[in-house]
Protein backbone atom coordinates (compact mmCIF):
# COMPACT_ATOMS: atom_id res chain seq x y z
CA UNK A 1 0.00 0.00 0.00
CA UNK A 2 1.18 3.55 -0.75
CA UNK A 3 1.64 6.17 1.94
CA UNK A 4 -1.54 7.92 0.77
CA UNK A 5 -3.50 4.71 1.30
CA UNK A 6 -2.61 4.90 5.02
CA UNK A 7 -4.33 8.26 5.33
CA UNK A 8 -6.40 8.41 8.57
CA UNK A 9 -9.32 9.99 6.69
CA UNK A 10 -9.43 7.23 4.09
CA UNK A 11 -9.21 4.52 6.73
CA UNK A 12 -11.47 5.95 9.43
CA UNK A 13 -14.23 3.49 8.51
CA UNK A 14 -11.83 0.79 9.72
CA UNK A 15 -10.27 2.75 12.57
CA UNK A 16 -13.50 3.87 14.27
CA UNK A 17 -14.89 0.35 14.93
CA UNK A 18 -11.42 -0.74 16.06
CA UNK A 19 -11.17 2.22 18.45
CA UNK A 20 -14.47 1.20 20.07
CA UNK A 21 -13.14 -2.32 20.66
CA UNK A 22 -9.87 -0.97 22.09
CA UNK A 23 -11.84 1.42 24.31
CA UNK A 24 -13.91 -1.48 25.71
CA UNK A 25 -10.74 -3.51 26.33
CA UNK A 26 -8.84 -0.55 27.81
CA UNK A 27 -11.55 0.61 30.24
CA UNK A 28 -11.39 -2.30 32.72
CA UNK A 29 -7.61 -2.56 32.33
CA UNK A 30 -7.11 1.12 33.20
CA UNK A 31 -9.28 0.75 36.32
CA UNK A 32 -7.77 -2.63 37.28
CA UNK A 33 -4.16 -1.47 37.01
CA UNK A 34 -4.91 1.69 39.03
CA UNK A 35 -6.64 -0.37 41.72
CA UNK A 36 -3.73 -2.83 41.95
CA UNK A 37 -1.24 0.05 42.04
CA UNK A 38 -2.82 1.65 45.10
CA UNK A 39 -3.58 4.77 43.04
CA UNK A 40 -6.92 6.57 42.63
CA UNK A 41 -9.09 4.76 40.05
CA UNK A 42 -9.33 7.90 37.95
CA UNK A 43 -5.52 7.92 37.68
CA UNK A 44 -5.81 4.85 35.47
CA UNK A 45 -8.30 6.63 33.21
CA UNK A 46 -5.98 9.64 32.94
CA UNK A 47 -3.10 7.38 31.91
CA UNK A 48 -5.33 5.67 29.33
CA UNK A 49 -6.43 9.00 27.86
CA UNK A 50 -2.87 10.38 27.70
CA UNK A 51 -1.54 7.10 26.32
CA UNK A 52 -4.14 7.14 23.57
CA UNK A 53 -4.06 10.79 22.57
CA UNK A 54 -0.48 11.90 23.29
CA UNK A 55 1.47 8.75 22.39
CA UNK A 56 -0.91 8.04 19.51
CA UNK A 57 -0.26 11.51 18.07
CA UNK A 58 3.54 11.53 18.46
CA UNK A 59 4.57 7.89 18.06
CA UNK A 60 5.60 6.53 14.68
CA UNK A 61 3.66 3.31 15.29
CA UNK A 62 0.48 2.89 13.29
CA UNK A 63 -1.18 0.31 15.52
CA UNK A 64 0.41 0.32 18.99
CA UNK A 65 -1.78 1.44 21.90
CA UNK A 66 -0.36 2.83 25.14
CA UNK A 67 -1.79 3.10 28.63
CA UNK A 68 -1.22 1.96 32.22
CA UNK A 69 0.60 -1.38 32.33
CA UNK A 70 0.16 -4.29 34.71
CA UNK A 71 3.92 -4.84 34.73
CA UNK A 72 4.41 -1.65 36.75
CA UNK A 73 1.79 -2.24 39.45
CA UNK A 74 4.19 -3.67 42.04
CA UNK A 75 6.67 -0.84 41.48
CA UNK A 76 3.95 1.81 41.71
CA UNK A 77 2.38 0.33 44.85
CA UNK A 78 5.74 0.08 46.66
CA UNK A 79 6.81 3.54 45.48
CA UNK A 80 3.68 5.33 46.72
CA UNK A 81 4.28 3.75 50.13
CA UNK A 82 8.01 4.56 50.26
CA UNK A 83 7.53 8.17 49.09
CA UNK A 84 4.74 8.81 51.59
CA UNK A 85 2.12 10.30 49.25
CA UNK A 86 0.61 9.89 45.81
CA UNK A 87 1.51 13.51 44.95
CA UNK A 88 5.20 12.78 45.60
CA UNK A 89 4.92 9.70 43.40
CA UNK A 90 3.52 11.82 40.56
CA UNK A 91 6.78 13.79 40.58
CA UNK A 92 8.71 10.57 39.93
CA UNK A 93 6.43 9.82 36.96
CA UNK A 94 7.33 13.23 35.49
CA UNK A 95 11.03 12.58 36.10
CA UNK A 96 10.76 9.08 34.59
CA UNK A 97 9.22 10.60 31.48
CA UNK A 98 12.08 13.09 31.20
CA UNK A 99 14.58 10.23 31.51
CA UNK A 100 12.77 8.26 28.78
CA UNK A 101 12.76 11.30 26.50
CA UNK A 102 16.51 11.68 27.07
CA UNK A 103 17.07 8.00 26.30
CA UNK A 104 15.27 8.55 23.00
CA UNK A 105 17.54 11.51 22.21
CA UNK A 106 20.59 9.31 22.78
CA UNK A 107 19.21 6.53 20.50
CA UNK A 108 18.72 4.00 23.32
CA UNK A 109 15.66 2.68 21.48
CA UNK A 110 17.91 0.68 19.14
CA UNK A 111 18.12 -2.00 21.85
CA UNK A 112 14.68 -3.05 20.61
CA UNK A 113 16.29 -4.35 17.41
CA UNK A 114 18.08 -7.10 19.31
CA UNK A 115 15.15 -9.03 20.81
CA UNK A 116 15.04 -12.54 19.24
CA UNK A 117 11.98 -13.08 17.05
CA UNK A 118 11.20 -16.45 18.68
CA UNK A 119 11.11 -14.78 22.10
CA UNK A 120 8.78 -12.00 20.93
CA UNK A 121 6.43 -14.58 19.42
CA UNK A 122 6.61 -16.52 22.68
CA UNK A 123 5.67 -13.36 24.55
CA UNK A 124 2.62 -12.86 22.33
CA UNK A 125 1.48 -16.45 22.82
CA UNK A 126 2.10 -16.25 26.58
CA UNK A 127 0.04 -13.05 26.89
CA UNK A 128 -2.72 -14.79 24.94
CA UNK A 129 -2.72 -17.82 27.26
CA UNK A 130 -2.62 -15.57 30.34
CA UNK A 131 -5.59 -13.60 29.03
CA UNK A 132 -7.57 -16.80 28.58
CA UNK A 133 -6.68 -18.20 32.00
CA UNK A 134 -7.22 -14.91 33.84
CA UNK A 135 -10.69 -14.40 32.33
CA UNK A 136 -12.12 -17.69 33.63
CA UNK A 137 -12.74 -16.38 37.19
CA UNK A 138 -14.34 -13.19 35.81
CA UNK A 139 -16.47 -15.32 33.49
CA UNK A 140 -18.06 -17.13 36.44
CA UNK A 141 -18.52 -13.95 38.48
CA UNK A 142 -15.47 -14.12 40.75
CA UNK A 143 -13.59 -10.80 40.59
CA UNK A 144 -11.15 -10.85 43.50
CA UNK A 145 -8.12 -10.35 41.23
CA UNK A 146 -7.95 -7.14 39.22
CA UNK A 147 -8.70 -7.19 35.52
CA UNK A 148 -5.47 -6.98 33.54
CA UNK A 149 -3.22 -8.84 36.00
CA UNK A 150 -0.44 -10.66 34.12
CA UNK A 151 1.55 -12.06 37.06
CA UNK A 152 1.45 -15.68 38.20
CA UNK A 153 1.32 -14.81 41.90
CA UNK A 154 -1.61 -12.53 42.68
CA UNK A 155 -2.25 -9.87 45.29
CA UNK A 156 -5.22 -11.86 46.65
CA UNK A 157 -2.88 -14.66 47.75
CA UNK A 158 -3.74 -17.00 44.87
CA UNK A 159 -1.91 -17.81 41.65
CA UNK A 160 -3.27 -18.08 38.12
CA UNK A 161 -4.30 -21.73 38.49
CA UNK A 162 -5.48 -21.77 42.11
CA UNK A 163 -7.64 -18.71 41.35
CA UNK A 164 -9.50 -20.71 38.68
CA UNK A 165 -10.14 -23.59 41.09
CA UNK A 166 -11.22 -21.19 43.83
CA UNK A 167 -13.53 -19.27 41.48
CA UNK A 168 -15.81 -22.27 40.95
CA UNK A 169 -16.77 -22.11 44.62
CA UNK A 170 -18.34 -18.68 44.02
CA UNK A 171 -20.27 -19.19 40.78
CA UNK A 172 -22.68 -16.46 39.70
CA UNK A 173 -25.08 -17.94 37.13
CA UNK A 174 -25.98 -14.51 35.79
CA UNK A 175 -22.32 -13.87 34.95
CA UNK A 176 -21.99 -17.28 33.28
CA UNK A 177 -25.09 -16.72 31.12
CA UNK A 178 -23.85 -13.29 30.02
CA UNK A 179 -20.37 -14.66 29.34
CA UNK A 180 -21.62 -17.57 27.22
CA UNK A 181 -23.95 -15.35 25.19
CA UNK A 182 -21.06 -12.91 24.69
CA UNK A 183 -18.78 -15.66 23.44
CA UNK A 184 -21.50 -16.87 21.07
CA UNK A 185 -21.90 -13.35 19.63
CA UNK A 186 -18.14 -12.92 19.19
CA UNK A 187 -17.81 -16.30 17.41
CA UNK A 188 -20.87 -15.63 15.24
CA UNK A 189 -19.48 -12.25 14.13
CA UNK A 190 -16.40 -14.04 12.79
CA UNK A 191 -18.44 -16.24 10.45
CA UNK A 192 -18.17 -15.42 6.71
CA UNK A 193 -21.94 -15.00 6.18
CA UNK A 194 -21.99 -12.27 8.86
CA UNK A 195 -18.86 -10.53 7.52
CA UNK A 196 -20.47 -10.30 4.07
CA UNK A 197 -23.26 -8.10 5.43
CA UNK A 198 -22.17 -4.45 5.52
CA UNK A 199 -24.61 -3.66 8.34
CA UNK A 200 -22.91 -6.11 10.70
CA UNK A 201 -19.43 -4.86 9.83
CA UNK A 202 -20.44 -1.40 11.03
CA UNK A 203 -21.44 -2.77 14.44
CA UNK A 204 -18.38 -4.13 16.29
CA UNK A 205 -19.15 -7.40 18.02
CA UNK A 206 -17.60 -6.25 21.34
CA UNK A 207 -19.97 -3.28 21.44
CA UNK A 208 -22.93 -5.60 20.87
CA UNK A 209 -21.55 -7.88 23.62
CA UNK A 210 -21.44 -5.00 26.10
CA UNK A 211 -24.94 -3.79 25.20
CA UNK A 212 -26.28 -7.33 25.50
CA UNK A 213 -24.63 -7.71 28.92
CA UNK A 214 -26.18 -4.48 30.22
CA UNK A 215 -29.65 -5.41 28.88
CA UNK A 216 -29.48 -8.98 30.20
CA UNK A 217 -28.50 -7.82 33.68
CA UNK A 218 -31.42 -5.39 33.58
CA UNK A 219 -33.65 -8.34 32.67
CA UNK A 220 -32.24 -10.34 35.59
CA UNK A 221 -32.88 -7.43 37.94
CA UNK A 222 -36.55 -7.23 36.98
CA UNK A 223 -37.43 -10.90 36.49
CA UNK A 224 -34.68 -13.13 37.93
CA UNK A 225 -33.25 -11.31 40.96
CA UNK A 226 -31.53 -14.47 42.22
CA UNK A 227 -28.96 -14.30 39.41
CA UNK A 228 -28.59 -10.52 39.03
CA UNK A 229 -24.97 -9.35 38.82
CA UNK A 230 -24.22 -7.18 41.83
CA UNK A 231 -22.30 -3.90 41.91
CA UNK A 232 -18.92 -5.48 42.75
CA UNK A 233 -19.04 -7.46 39.50
CA UNK A 234 -19.63 -4.44 37.27
CA UNK A 235 -17.29 -1.75 35.91
CA UNK A 236 -16.49 0.74 38.66
CA UNK A 237 -15.64 4.12 37.13
CA UNK A 238 -15.56 7.20 39.43
CA UNK A 239 -18.65 9.39 38.83
CA UNK A 240 -18.49 13.18 38.80
CA UNK A 241 -21.74 15.13 39.16
CA UNK A 242 -20.52 18.23 37.29
CA UNK A 243 -17.50 19.78 35.58
CA UNK A 244 -15.84 21.07 38.79
CA UNK A 245 -16.19 17.61 40.38
CA UNK A 246 -14.70 16.03 37.27
CA UNK A 247 -11.75 18.44 37.29
CA UNK A 248 -11.18 17.77 41.00
CA UNK A 249 -10.39 14.14 40.15
CA UNK A 250 -7.14 15.31 38.57
CA UNK A 251 -4.16 15.49 40.91
CA UNK A 252 -0.86 17.34 40.80
CA UNK A 253 2.75 16.51 41.77
CA UNK A 254 4.50 17.48 44.97
CA UNK A 255 7.79 18.66 43.47
CA UNK A 256 9.61 18.55 46.80
CA UNK A 257 10.23 14.88 45.88
CA UNK A 258 12.78 16.14 43.31
CA UNK A 259 15.21 16.57 46.19
CA UNK A 260 14.68 13.02 47.44
CA UNK A 261 17.21 10.31 46.53
CA UNK A 262 14.36 7.80 46.87
CA UNK A 263 12.37 9.80 44.33
CA UNK A 264 15.16 9.62 41.74
CA UNK A 265 15.61 5.90 42.41
CA UNK A 266 11.92 5.33 41.71
CA UNK A 267 12.06 7.55 38.61
CA UNK A 268 14.97 5.61 37.08
CA UNK A 269 13.30 2.29 37.89
CA UNK A 270 10.04 3.34 36.21
CA UNK A 271 11.91 4.78 33.21
CA UNK A 272 13.93 1.60 32.59
CA UNK A 273 11.05 -0.86 33.13
CA UNK A 274 8.55 1.23 31.15
CA UNK A 275 11.02 1.66 28.28
CA UNK A 276 11.79 -2.05 28.08
CA UNK A 277 8.11 -3.01 28.19
CA UNK A 278 7.31 -0.43 25.51
CA UNK A 279 10.10 -1.63 23.19
CA UNK A 280 9.03 -5.26 23.65
CA UNK A 281 5.41 -4.39 22.89
CA UNK A 282 6.36 -2.31 19.86
CA UNK A 283 8.43 -5.16 18.45
CA UNK A 284 5.50 -7.52 18.96
CA UNK A 285 2.97 -5.15 17.36
CA UNK A 286 5.22 -4.63 14.34
CA UNK A 287 5.14 -8.40 13.84
CA UNK A 288 1.32 -8.40 14.10
CA UNK A 289 0.92 -5.51 11.65
CA UNK A 290 -0.37 -7.00 8.36
CA UNK A 291 1.64 -4.38 6.44
CA UNK A 292 4.87 -4.87 8.49
CA UNK A 293 5.43 -1.15 9.01
CA UNK A 294 8.52 -0.66 11.23
CA UNK A 295 8.23 1.70 14.19
CA UNK A 296 11.04 4.25 14.77
CA UNK A 297 12.14 3.10 18.24
CA UNK A 298 13.90 6.26 19.41
CA UNK A 299 10.87 8.31 18.44
CA UNK A 300 8.77 5.85 20.44
CA UNK A 301 10.86 6.44 23.57
CA UNK A 302 10.45 10.20 23.14
CA UNK A 303 6.67 9.80 22.74
CA UNK A 304 6.45 7.57 25.83
CA UNK A 305 8.60 10.00 27.80
CA UNK A 306 6.51 13.03 26.88
CA UNK A 307 3.30 11.13 27.68
CA UNK A 308 4.61 10.11 31.11
CA UNK A 309 5.57 13.69 31.87
CA UNK A 310 2.04 14.84 31.00
CA UNK A 311 0.40 11.94 32.84
CA UNK A 312 2.40 12.69 35.99
CA UNK A 313 1.61 16.39 35.80
CA UNK A 314 -2.17 15.81 35.82
CA UNK A 315 -2.43 12.85 38.18
CA UNK A 316 -1.98 9.76 35.99
CA UNK A 317 0.01 6.62 36.67
CA UNK A 318 2.93 5.55 34.39
CA UNK A 319 2.32 4.64 30.76
CA UNK A 320 3.85 2.06 28.42
CA UNK A 321 2.96 0.57 25.07
CA UNK A 322 0.66 -2.35 25.96
CA UNK A 323 0.39 -5.54 23.94
CA UNK A 324 -3.17 -6.51 24.99
CA UNK A 325 -4.74 -3.27 23.77
CA UNK A 326 -2.46 -3.18 20.73
CA UNK A 327 -3.31 -6.73 19.67
CA UNK A 328 -7.03 -5.96 20.07
CA UNK A 329 -6.46 -2.96 17.81
CA UNK A 330 -4.77 -5.09 15.13
CA UNK A 331 -7.36 -7.88 15.39
CA UNK A 332 -10.19 -5.36 15.02
CA UNK A 333 -8.90 -4.19 11.64
CA UNK A 334 -7.33 -0.84 12.52
CA UNK A 335 -5.23 0.67 9.75
CA UNK A 336 -3.76 3.88 11.23
CA UNK A 337 -3.02 5.64 14.50
CA UNK A 338 -6.43 7.33 14.29
CA UNK A 339 -7.83 4.29 16.09
CA UNK A 340 -5.42 4.77 19.01
CA UNK A 341 -6.17 8.49 19.31
CA UNK A 342 -9.94 7.95 19.04
CA UNK A 343 -9.91 5.32 21.79
CA UNK A 344 -8.25 7.91 24.07
CA UNK A 345 -10.92 10.46 23.21
CA UNK A 346 -13.64 7.89 23.91
CA UNK A 347 -12.15 7.21 27.35
CA UNK A 348 -12.15 10.92 28.14
CA UNK A 349 -15.64 11.69 26.83
CA UNK A 350 -17.39 8.68 28.32
CA UNK A 351 -15.69 9.17 31.71
CA UNK A 352 -17.17 12.68 31.80
CA UNK A 353 -20.55 12.29 30.09
CA UNK A 354 -21.76 8.73 30.74
CA UNK A 355 -19.86 7.14 33.66
CA UNK A 356 -23.17 5.86 35.11
CA UNK A 357 -23.87 3.92 31.91
CA UNK A 358 -20.35 2.47 31.83
CA UNK A 359 -20.81 1.32 35.42
CA UNK A 360 -23.63 -0.97 34.28
CA UNK A 361 -21.26 -3.08 32.14
CA UNK A 362 -20.76 -6.59 33.61
CA UNK A 363 -17.14 -7.65 33.93
CA UNK A 364 -18.23 -11.02 32.51
CA UNK A 365 -18.97 -9.29 29.18
CA UNK A 366 -15.52 -7.74 29.09
CA UNK A 367 -13.99 -11.08 30.09
CA UNK A 368 -15.45 -12.63 26.93
CA UNK A 369 -13.89 -9.88 24.78
CA UNK A 370 -10.48 -10.29 26.41
CA UNK A 371 -10.64 -14.08 26.17
CA UNK A 372 -11.17 -13.84 22.40
CA UNK A 373 -8.25 -11.41 22.13
CA UNK A 374 -6.16 -13.98 24.00
CA UNK A 375 -7.25 -16.80 21.69
CA UNK A 376 -6.18 -14.82 18.62
CA UNK A 377 -2.74 -14.32 20.16
CA UNK A 378 -2.31 -17.99 21.11
CA UNK A 379 -4.03 -19.99 18.37
CA UNK A 380 -2.84 -23.62 18.28
CA UNK A 381 -1.91 -23.14 14.61
CA UNK A 382 0.54 -20.38 15.56
CA UNK A 383 2.19 -22.62 18.16
CA UNK A 384 2.43 -25.52 15.69
CA UNK A 385 3.98 -23.19 13.11
CA UNK A 386 6.77 -22.42 15.57
CA UNK A 387 7.20 -26.13 16.29
CA UNK A 388 7.78 -26.90 12.61
CA UNK A 389 10.52 -24.25 12.43
CA UNK A 390 12.82 -26.51 14.45
CA UNK A 391 14.12 -26.69 17.98
CA UNK A 392 16.38 -23.63 17.66
CA UNK A 393 13.22 -21.53 17.25
CA UNK A 394 10.72 -23.59 19.21
CA UNK A 395 12.67 -24.08 22.45
CA UNK A 396 13.21 -20.32 23.13
CA UNK A 397 9.58 -19.77 22.10
CA UNK A 398 8.27 -22.45 24.51
CA UNK A 399 10.59 -21.45 27.36
CA UNK A 400 9.42 -17.84 27.04
CA UNK A 401 5.78 -18.93 27.26
CA UNK A 402 6.37 -21.11 30.34
CA UNK A 403 8.57 -18.51 32.06
CA UNK A 404 6.02 -15.71 31.57
CA UNK A 405 3.14 -17.93 32.70
CA UNK A 406 4.98 -18.82 35.93
CA UNK A 407 6.40 -15.38 36.72
CA UNK A 408 5.62 -12.12 34.95
CA UNK A 409 6.31 -10.44 31.62
CA UNK A 410 9.77 -8.97 32.23
CA UNK A 411 11.17 -11.95 34.14
CA UNK A 412 9.80 -14.35 31.54
CA UNK A 413 11.18 -12.30 28.66
CA UNK A 414 14.60 -12.12 30.32
CA UNK A 415 14.69 -15.92 30.67
CA UNK A 416 13.51 -16.31 27.08
CA UNK A 417 16.18 -13.94 25.75
CA UNK A 418 18.93 -15.83 27.62
CA UNK A 419 17.72 -19.13 26.15
CA UNK A 420 17.38 -17.54 22.71
CA UNK A 421 20.90 -16.13 22.99
CA UNK A 422 22.21 -19.59 23.85
CA UNK A 423 20.75 -21.01 20.62
CA UNK A 424 22.08 -18.10 18.57
CA UNK A 425 25.56 -18.70 19.96
CA UNK A 426 25.18 -22.45 19.48
CA UNK A 427 24.19 -21.99 15.83
CA UNK A 428 27.05 -19.59 15.12
CA UNK A 429 29.36 -21.84 17.11
CA UNK A 430 28.80 -24.78 14.79
CA UNK A 431 28.73 -22.76 11.59
CA UNK A 432 31.96 -20.89 12.27
CA UNK A 433 34.19 -23.79 11.19
CA UNK A 434 33.94 -27.23 9.63
CA UNK A 435 36.39 -30.01 8.90
CA UNK A 436 36.63 -32.36 5.91
CA UNK A 437 38.89 -35.47 5.78
CA UNK A 438 39.82 -37.17 2.55
CA UNK A 439 42.43 -39.96 2.79
CA UNK A 440 44.35 -38.28 5.60
CA UNK A 441 44.18 -34.83 3.99
CA UNK A 442 42.25 -32.46 6.25
CA UNK A 443 40.65 -29.21 5.21
CA UNK A 444 39.60 -26.99 8.14
CA UNK A 445 37.62 -24.04 6.85
CA UNK A 446 36.89 -20.99 8.99
CA UNK A 447 33.72 -19.20 7.88
CA UNK A 448 32.73 -15.59 8.40
CA UNK A 449 33.36 -14.52 12.04
CA UNK A 450 35.30 -16.91 14.28
CA UNK A 451 35.27 -15.84 17.95
CA UNK A 452 36.79 -17.15 21.17
CA UNK A 453 33.61 -19.22 21.62
CA UNK A 454 34.88 -21.54 18.90
CA UNK A 455 38.23 -22.20 20.59
CA UNK A 456 37.15 -25.41 22.34
CA UNK A 457 35.68 -26.84 19.13
CA UNK A 458 38.84 -25.97 17.17
CA UNK A 459 41.09 -27.55 19.81
CA UNK A 460 39.00 -30.73 19.73
CA UNK A 461 39.21 -30.78 15.93
CA UNK A 462 43.01 -30.49 16.06
CA UNK A 463 43.22 -33.17 18.77
CA UNK A 464 41.36 -35.71 16.59
CA UNK A 465 43.73 -35.31 13.62
CA UNK A 466 45.96 -38.43 13.47
CA UNK A 467 49.74 -38.45 13.08
CA UNK A 468 51.16 -38.14 9.58
CA UNK A 469 48.21 -36.13 8.25
CA UNK A 470 48.27 -33.12 5.98
CA UNK A 471 46.21 -30.14 7.17
CA UNK A 472 45.07 -27.06 5.27
CA UNK A 473 43.55 -24.28 7.38
CA UNK A 474 41.49 -22.05 5.09
CA UNK A 475 40.26 -18.70 6.39
CA UNK A 476 39.56 -17.14 2.99
CA UNK A 477 35.89 -16.73 3.86
CA UNK A 478 36.50 -15.19 7.28
CA UNK A 479 35.87 -11.50 7.86
CA UNK A 480 37.15 -11.77 11.44
CA UNK A 481 39.32 -14.26 13.31
CA UNK A 482 39.63 -13.76 17.05
CA UNK A 483 43.11 -13.64 18.61
CA UNK A 484 42.29 -16.68 20.76
CA UNK A 485 41.66 -18.64 17.56
CA UNK A 486 44.92 -17.43 16.00
CA UNK A 487 46.80 -18.42 19.15
CA UNK A 488 45.21 -21.89 19.03
CA UNK A 489 46.25 -22.26 15.39
CA UNK A 490 49.82 -21.22 16.18
CA UNK A 491 49.98 -23.64 19.12
CA UNK A 492 48.82 -26.44 16.83
CA UNK A 493 51.43 -25.54 14.19
CA UNK A 494 54.20 -25.63 16.78
CA UNK A 495 53.15 -29.06 18.08
CA UNK A 496 52.32 -30.51 14.64
CA UNK A 497 55.91 -31.35 13.68
CA UNK A 498 56.29 -33.69 16.67
CA UNK A 499 53.30 -35.63 15.32
CA UNK A 500 54.57 -35.53 11.70
CA UNK A 501 51.62 -33.37 10.66
CA UNK A 502 52.17 -30.81 7.90
CA UNK A 503 50.16 -27.59 8.22
CA UNK A 504 49.41 -25.11 5.44
CA UNK A 505 47.72 -21.76 6.07
CA UNK A 506 45.72 -20.05 3.36
CA UNK A 507 46.69 -16.45 2.62
CA UNK A 508 43.92 -14.80 4.74
CA UNK A 509 44.93 -16.77 7.82
CA UNK A 510 48.55 -15.75 7.22
CA UNK A 511 47.45 -12.11 7.08
CA UNK A 512 45.50 -12.45 10.31
CA UNK A 513 48.46 -14.18 11.91
CA UNK A 514 50.82 -11.46 10.80
CA UNK A 515 48.54 -8.85 12.31
CA UNK A 516 48.21 -10.92 15.48
CA UNK A 517 51.98 -11.27 15.88
CA UNK A 518 52.50 -7.58 15.18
Amino acid sequence: MSKDQFSPLKNFKHDLPASIVVFLVALPLCLGVALASGAPLFAGVIAGVVGGIVVGSISGSALSVSGPAAGLTTIVLASITSLGSYQAFLTTVVLAGAIQFTLGLFAAGTIGNYFPSSVIKGMLAAIGIILILKQIPHAVGYDKDFEGDESFFQADGENTFSEIINAFQYINWGAIIIFLIAIAILILWERPFIKRKSFFTLLPAPLLVVLAGVLLNGLFFNFFPAIVIQREHLVSLPVADDLPSFINQFDFPDFSAVWSSEGWKVAFTIAVVASLESLLSIDAVDKLDPYKRPTPLNRELKAQGLANMISGLIGGIPITAVIVRSSANVASGAKTKASTITHGLLLLLTAFFIPQLLNKIPLASLAAILLMVGYKLAKPSLIMNMYYKGKDQFIPFAVTIIAILLSDLLIGITIGILVGLFFVLKTNFHRALFSVNENGNYLIRLTKDVSFLNKALLRQTFKEIPEGSKVIIDGSRSAFIDQDILETINDFRESASSREISVELKQSVKAHNALFKA
